[in-house]
């Protein structure tokens, strides 16, 4: 026996110890504590996912313009990370997509990037843009793999920014609707599941509130010390606004022209904590509900009920915009799914001291304290709290009529350090699938699941400081060679219908030693 063999063992008695020390962490959490692929149903699909600019890189290859979330990284956000290069996706897609074959995911999640397919933002069609995307889908449906596409995930053309705003005009709603038709046209006779907007509650409040995110719009006393144009006041609310005029507008144009040959779906994607009261005073439950009105409300609620949730208007006041009548009846079930990225649990104080100022914002209109499990802090990792998302789905059933839902993102942030053993995103997403599965057995109705993210890549928070990949990408190789992590392992193993119970955290020593040798 090696002495790398002994070592390993040693390793891999000493991690069972520390985590089997925790167990009770899933009884208490009362989640399903073993499970196959098959206790789900057949039609239910797992996978994995990506996005555009955090993948691609080719930034200003074949045609492709820059966007504003090149700008926002070329700013100096990042510390001079960018993602020009980013994984080399666009050169590599053939071999990537090998891996997600190998991985055995039933489907893949991915963005397509504006600026690429249409570098002017409107007007012609780039060929090698349209080229590329149709050659990355004919790539996934050879290999089984269904097709997840978002049409926007962060990145307008930067040429629509300069020239009239951006989204806080209307003017963005028409050219949005002419990319989407194309996408429409020249891929849906592949593509079934279509995703209007990646986090549209996060692209409106992180990018022109807090100004933390592309295209980093925000003012003062509000959002990050830097910033330099915007108001935080009231754009967040009009940028959301034409978001949802634009996604109404894109599944009104899908079902009038492509859905009766095409028979594809389309739905808008929102970013949900679950949110926990403080304390169970009066004050701390109200706060919590205002927290859900404002966070997942402000767009599931019009994709509803027609009109965004009365405590948002309030508080709003004037600055947020109201829909006309017609508005408001073509938003008014404008999907055929709710995406959710969810996380992580957060517990919520009332605050009622904020709406004494005369000048708001998002944050200050909702009126709360946001605490991270007992502190002001972020964790770097998130805590196990599986119920979280078992709730949040069970919220959406009882508040929303159980709209179909694809959990779009779901997985654990570690620092990028090179790990190949990365057991915490191990039992992370074994307790979440958990969770998942007891509430599709009390009547959710969630069609998929997907990890964010394949690959550690370029993070809209920090760059390439943190990874949630399954599979790590070393950047200091001028190949920039994928390595699988513990957790594709494990996902390999789930989607091979293995018995998924706390043991199989832990996989066999041979594939311990492919870990250790393979980087």
């Amino acid at each position: 026996m090696s002495n790398s063999t002994v070592y390993l063992q040693f390793l891999l008695l000493l991690l069972r110890v520390l985590v089997i020390g925790n167990v009770g962490l899933f009884i208490v959490n009362g989640v399903v504590d073993e499970y196959r692929r098959d206790d789900f149903p057949a039609e239910f699909v797992f996978g994995s996912g990506t996005s555009a600019y955090q993948v691609e890189g080719a930034v200003l290859e074949d045609g492709r313009s820059f966007s504003i979330w090149d700008t926002f990284a070329h700013s100096g956000y990042y510390d001079g990370a960018n993602g020009d290069v980013a994984c080399d996706g666009y050169h590599k897609y053939k071999e990537d997509i090998q891996l997600i074959a190998d991985t055995g995911l039933e489907a893949y999640r991915f963005s397509i990037s504006w600026s690429r397919l249409i570098p002017n933002g409107r007007g012609s069609v780039n060929v090698k843009g349209l080229q590329y995307y149709n050659n990355f889908i004919n790539e996934l449906v050879s290999h089984g793999i269904q097709p997840h596409v978002t049409l926007f995930h962060d990145d307008l053309p930067q040429i629509l920014e300069d020239e009239y705003g951006g989204w806080i005009s209307r003017k963005a709603v028409k050219d949005y609707l002419a990319y989407v038709d194309v996408c429409f046209r020249e891929f849906g006779d592949r593509v079934l599941h279509w995703t209007t907007f990646n986090e549209a509650n996060v692209f409106s409040l992180g990018g022109y509130d807090l100004g933390f995110t592309p295209p980093g719009r925000c003012s003062s006393p509000f959002g990050v010390a830097n910033c330099i144009n915007g108001n935080s006041s009231y754009e967040p609310y009009l940028v959301a606004h034409h978001l949802l005029l634009a996604h109404a507008s894109a599944v009104r144009l899908y079902r009038k022209k492509y859905q009766a040959r095409q028979h594809g779906f389309v739905g808008i994607n929102v970013f949900s904590y679950w949110f926990e009261p403080y304390t169970n005073t009066m004050e701390d439950l109200k706060a919590t509900q205002r927290a859900n009105d404002f966070y997942v409300g402000w767009f599931v609620n019009p994709l509803v009920n027609g009109d965004y949730p009365e405590i948002v208007k309030k508080n709003a006041g004037n600055r947020i915009p109201t829909f006309t009548k017609l508005e408001s009846e073509r938003i008014k079930g404008s999907f055929d799914f709710i995406g959710i990225n969810h996380y992580n649990t957060l517990h919520v104080k009332d605050n009622p001291s904020s709406l004494e100022t005369d000048t708001r914002d998002f944050i200050a209109d909702m009126a709360t304290t946001l605490i991270y499990s007992g502190s002001d802090i972020p964790p770097t990792q998130f805590l196990v709290e599986p119920l979280g998302l078992q709730k949040l789905l069970t919220y959406m059933k009882e508040e929303y009529g159980n709209p179909p839902i694809y959990i779009h993102e779901n997985g654990q942030v570690q620092p990028r350090n090179g790990t190949l053993i990365d057991t915490p995103r191990v039992e992370y997403l074994r307790a979440y699938i958990g969770a998942l599965l007891d509430a599709l057995r009390n009547g959710s109705n969630t069609r998929g699941y997907f990890v964010w993210s394949f690959f550690d890549l370029f993070e809209l928070m920090d760059g390439y400081k943190s990874g949630y990949g399954m599979y790590y990408v070393d950047l200091n190789d001028k190949e920039l060679t994928r390595y699988p992590k513990l957790s594709a392992h494990w996902y390999t193993s789930f989607l091979e219908g293995k018995n998924i119970s706390q043991d199989d955290i832990f996989l066999n020593l041979e594939a311990k030693e492919t870990l250790s040798s393979s980087h």
